[in-house]
């Protein structure tokens, strides 16, 4: 790989504009040189308004460009595997917005061709990256609520203004999210737990819609069984009353137990039998920077990105079983 990692992002949509899209150029060895949106009027608003030197229409013209050596695809993930497959086999490593695909089955399509390839596939699963959740990794790890037992997910919402409007958002529409607001959020939970606690390797589900404002299923819960026996389980309500409003994570060990936030982070609680200690969670300016920065470190062969295409089809594969309302996987 070049001195300099030359991205162009595919798609440069509202996750673009402050999460992720900035923090190309501020990491040593990156540079932020195309975008990408089929609306041509919005692509180059999008790269004057952040000094991006080119930009697109058409997403083959953007791979297809030899000064671009990395691609951001950050579509919706109905569109995922079709860029992601089109830029490694142009030999270009890809950088792909979560959840990985629509499926599953995708996901696997995805990797194969990575592994075929030998070109890197990463997914954004940022959270493995920021400071806070790597806090409450540090802190199971070095054993302060002593050998995990079981992990605890609640996330409870009302309905978004735009879920009661024509057009629907894309995020509730199956074949553009793969699912409803589970896939665009309760993704971030799972892969977190995937990453400290380890694979899920059983599940079970039920799944439907309560709120009736659009096709995919706003109510899920779920049981699982992780990996040395962890258990746990997790209720989602994307259509629950706002004075219900709940974003929170517990897991629990035998010596104690720590809770935290997903989204809202709020400060990491740690209890256990002798005192509640209270740790900092902080929100960076662009919370994909610090993910981005280690998929820019491996690129230059410094380092090692801890979310590929490997870890986050395991996602994938939950979100399919927990939405299908079926058991083992």
């Amino acid at each position: 790989m070049t001195d300099t990692i030359n991205w162009g992002i595919i798609g440069c949509g509202n996750v673009t504009e402050v999460k992720s899209g900035p923090a190309f150029n501020k990491i040593k060895g990156s540079r932020l040189l195309a975008v990408m949106r089929r609306d041509a009027g919005k692509a180059r608003d999008y790269a004057r308004r952040h000094n991006v030197p080119l930009w697109y229409d058409d997403a083959a013209k953007l791979i297809g460009n030899p000064d671009i050596n990395a691609i951001y695809v950050a579509t919706p993930p109905g569109s995922h595997a079709q860029y992601a497959i089109s830029a490694m086999q142009e030999g270009k490593p890809v950088y792909v917005e979560k959840p990985m695909a629509l499926n599953y089955r995708e996901c696997l399509e995805m990797i194969k061709v990575s592994e075929q390839t030998g070109i890197p596939l990463f997914v954004a699963y940022y959270r493995r990256m920021l400071p806070g959740f790597l806090k409450v990794k540090e802190l199971i790890g070095t054993g302060n609520i002593g050998k995990p037992g079981f992990f605890s997910i609640r996330f409870f919402r009302p309905p978004l203004p735009e879920d009661t409007k024509k057009p629907l958002p894309w995020r509730v529409i199956p074949r553009m999210s793969g699912g409803g607001y589970v896939f665009d959020m309760g993704s971030h939970q799972l892969d977190f737990i995937d990453y400290v606690l380890g694979p899920i390797e059983q599940v079970s589900s039920l799944a439907f819609n309560q709120g009736r404002l659009y096709e995919p299923e706003d109510f899920i819960s779920a049981g699982f069984r992780g990996k040395d026996g962890i258990g746990g389980n997790a209720v989602w309500s994307f259509s629950s009353p706002g004075h219900l409003r709940e974003d929170s994570i517990e897991i629990t060990g035998d010596k104690g137990k720590i809770e935290f936030s997903c989204f809202d982070f709020t400060k990491i609680k740690l209890t256990t039998e002798n005192e509640t200690v209270f740790h900092e969670n902080p929100r960076p300016e662009h919370v994909q920077q610090f993910l981005i920065e280690s998929i820019v470190s491996e690129l230059h062969g410094k380092g090692k990105c801890p979310s590929t295409g490997i870890t986050a089809a395991r996602t994938s594969r939950i979100l399919d079983e927990i939405t299908a309302g079926k058991g083992s996987v």
